[in-house]
């Protein structure tokens, strides 16, 4: 009981562990901050994971890595800084339980799959707490721009650029039809698409008979190129009774 004397609580409270204390609470607000600015892009677009997620991660990165640069005044300055500090110990726990954080934010919903990007930034966001525990505030307040600013506009720049497009599409035929798949490959050869090798999933109730594939776009251009168009074609089919059709990756 002797350890907790007057003079080991005040050490606590000294003009140097204040001084720490502040540049420490300067490190979390920045990283607070930065983390907010990241979030509001995702929040902005009606995302799972906003404003208060990336701010909470990027502050608790933060927190958990700036501790580490002044092992001299842990537990009051007390003699206890002789402990070995190894940082990157430390930033691998970091990524370890963010990737958590990741994972809950993807989505997989039949053929489409949402949250890759919001998992990437939660990520991101980690690295700019962790760096600004560190020290790097110019890097920490570039890779914020970066990240956030690759959001906006990525999604504008990959639609400038050419890709094939893919289709996840549900076809549900009338009762008693057998489809045939070469009939089926051809119509859609016309249209520019081909269904990707490995993707046709055929599943039978009763008579009824569905099949589940992904249509690849021979060509960045394919026609037609309108979904409306192409949905109106897929039911024009003969045998078709029912359809659905998405982007097969988001």
């Amino acid at each position: 009981m002797g350890i907790i004397t007057g003079a080991y609580l005040a050490s606590f409270w000294s003009i140097p562990m204040m001084e720490v204390n502040l540049l420490v609470f300067a490190n979390l607000l920045g990283a607070l901050l930065l983390g907010l600015l990241v979030g509001y892009e995702r929040s902005y677009h009606g995302r799972a994971a906003g404003m208060r997620t990336y701010g909470i991660v990027c502050m608790a990165s933060a927190a958990l890595t700036v501790f580490a640069g002044y092992p001299g005044f842990w537990w009051g300055g007390s003699g206890h800084s002789a402990i070995a500090v190894d940082p990157t110990r430390v930033i691998q726990g970091i990524v370890t339980g963010v990737g958590f954080i990741g994972a809950g934010v993807i989505m997989k919903e039949g053929l489409n799959i949402s949250g890759l990007t919001t998992a990437a930034s939660i990520w991101a966001a980690s690295a700019i707490g962790v760096m600004v525990g560190i020290g790097f505030f110019a890097a920490a307040i570039l890779l914020t721009f970066l990240s956030a600013s690759l959001m906006m506009w990525g999604p504008k720049l990959e639609a400038r650029l050419p890709s094939r497009r893919a289709l996840g599409v549900r076809l549900e035929f009338a009762t008693g039809f057998e489809p045939d798949e070469a009939v089926l490959k051809r119509a859609i050869a016309e249209w520019g698409y081909m269904v990707a090798e490995g993707s046709l999933n055929i599943a039978g109730k009763g008579s009824v008979v569905t099949w589940n594939f992904v249509m690849v776009a021979l060509t960045s251009f394919p026609n037609p190129d309108s979904l409306f168009e192409l949905s109106r074609h897929l039911r024009q089919m003969q045998g078709v009774d029912g359809l659905q059709i998405s982007h097969a990756r988001n």
